[in-house]
């Protein structure tokens, strides 16, 4: 999945890259997926996560994508503005 967020709080580079890291190991360390910020580097109002993970099965797909999806909401100032899923 990858989530597209953004912040007008988020004056520079240096408080983006420690907002995204603080997120990334989170969500790595509470759900054990693969994380990254996938796009808009040189954007600093913009911050794109990258999330992938294997399950055994759709359902526990959907439920881990929901779980991750209210985590990030709850977790960031910043305001979800995309939400892409997609299961293989």
């Amino acid at each position: 999945m990858t989530f597209r967020l953004q912040s007008e709080g988020i004056p520079n580079f240096k408080e983006k890259r420690m907002i995204v890291k603080s997120l990334i190991a989170k969500l790595q360390n509470k759900y054990h997926v693969s994380a990254a910020e996938v796009n808009e580097q040189d954007t600093h109002q913009i911050i794109v996560i990258g999330v992938a993970a294997i399950v055994p099965h759709n359902a526990m797909a959907d439920s881990l994508m929901d779980d991750i999806s209210f985590f990030v909401e709850e977790n960031t100032e910043a305001e979800i503005i995309d939400e892409e899923r997609e299961i293989r």
